[in-house]
């Protein structure tokens, strides 16, 4: 049996696996582990895991991981992503939609922290939704803001999904961070736009909300001002070439604990569950990271990702034509898989493809997790979708979907402005990272 029949059998046996729901990283590890085993020989797998395990562990970027995790976790326990959504919520409640907006915001301001889309989801849907169902809202729309305005949590930097994508393709993740930024601003004011368009094309979906003096909207400020220096330090210092990425997660995890503290709402058992998540995340990312390291070698012995490469570059067609394939088969693959088996599975096989056909490694990536975005909330999987339904049980599992099609389409809309406008992603890492 030739490799590459080889490797196509392991790539389908681990597409079953993910959708038997079997845990990701073990998965990944088998069929890594398995596959150069049958190609080369035990040894050699047994070398492979223990090196790339320990080469892993080496690396001192990975700690930006659970520093940005722990600044989400502390921000909250200790109330703080609340006065995100409070803050703009005084500010554009009273306006048709404005309630939706201010969670898109929110879940925008939050994102900034902890870099994870359900986390943004989860803590935004218990703030906000109760809200625009006090104020009949469209469960519609209200929930499709939440599931939407949350996978903006892995495009807005610090992202879990920029440091994967790095690790596996060898890139910057200051780069990738700052690639991120405007494309996430971009992405959240198209959101808002749709909620002011849906608002006016059907009032009684989004009433304006209550009326806010201009003291409360100072005082809405005034109470996300902790979070906003955070966010404006940590993301500004990487900008401004102050600090290195993990530099920025240090202080912004340590400003998070010492506003926690000096507010008096970081107590002992806030701070233990804090690391308990932490802790449960960047062991989850790591698993999957090793795993993934195993994958790699095993489709390197299968040629696959040359073979594929040789075909793509080979015809006689647009690169464009090429890219707007890949992407569809991210949107596919959202279908089934959660977006980081997505980036493990095809960076293999896609990222040789791309930088061969000459497109910019970093702009490739923004592209890519914003296709992992659009699978958080595609069906049947749609993790953001299940957030959302585990915090609002009384709206039907099908308004839901429903209610995120139209954001669906206008991640479509800012995916077609990025391959059209490639320096809205690349405009800040060339002028300050170059």
């Amino acid at each position: 049996m030739s490799s590459e029949i080889i490797g196509a059998l392991g790539i389908l046996a681990l597409l079953l696996l993910m959708m038997l729901r079997i845990p990701v990283a073990f998965a990944i590890a088998v069929v890594g582990l398995v596959g150069i085993t049958i190609l080369d020989s035990s040894t050699s797998a047994m070398s492979v895991l223990a090196s790339e395990s320990f080469t892993l562990a080496s690396n001192a970027d990975l700690i930006v991981v659970p520093l940005f995790i722990l600044m989400g976790n502390i921000a909250t326990e200790t109330g703080m992503s609340r006065k995100l959504y409070d803050a703009a919520y005084a500010l554009i409640g009273s306006v048709r939609g404005g309630l939706a907006s201010a969670t898109v915001i929110g879940c925008a301001g939050f994102a900034a922290l902890c870099g994870s889309s359900v986390a943004s989801a989860l803590t935004m849907g218990k703030v906000s939704l109760a809200e625009m169902r006090r104020f009949n809202y469209s469960p519609k729309l209200s929930a499709g803001a939440v599931a939407a305005g949350g996978t903006l949590g892995i495009l807005i930097p610090p992202s879990t999904g920029f440091v994967i994508y790095a690790i596996l393709t060898e890139q910057s993740i200051g780069r990738l961070f700052l690639a991120g930024v405007l494309p996430g601003i971009l992405l959240c004011l198209l959101f808002i736009a749709w909620i002011f368009v849906q608002s006016y094309l059907k009032p009684e979906s989004a009433p304006a909300g209550p009326k806010t003096s201009w003291r409360e909207k100072g005082d809405g400020l005034l109470g996300a001002v902790p979070i906003l220096m955070i966010i404006l330090l940590t993301i500004g210092g990487i900008y401004t070439g102050i600090f290195s990425p993990v530099e920025a997660a240090a202080v912004g995890a340590g400003l998070a604990i010492v506003f926690g503290v000096a507010m008096r709402k970081l107590t002992m058992k806030a701070t233990w569950r804090a690391a308990q998540s932490t802790l449960t995340t960047t062991s989850t990312v790591m698993i999957i990271l090793i795993a993934a390291h195993l994958l790699n070698p095993f489709l390197a012995l299968s040629h696959i990702p040359q073979n594929l490469g040789h075909f793509l570059t080979g015809l006689d067609v647009s690169p464009i034509l090429i890219l707007c394939l890949i992407l569809a088969c991210y949107v596919v693959l959202g279908c089934f898989l959660e977006g980081f088996s997505m980036l493990v599975l095809t960076m293999p096989i896609f990222f040789p493809v791309i930088t061969n056909l000459g497109f910019d490694p970093i702009w490739f990536g923004v592209v890519v997790v914003l296709a992992l975005e659009m699978g958080l909330i595609s069906p049947p999987v749609g993790i953001n979708v299940f957030i959302v339904k585990s915090v609002a049980p009384d709206i039907r599992l099908q308004d839901i979907f429903s209610g995120i099609i139209p954001f669906w389409l206008v991640m479509i809309l800012a995916v077609v402005l990025l391959v059209a406008f490639p320096q809205i992603a690349l405009l800040l890492p060339n002028t300050m990272m170059n």
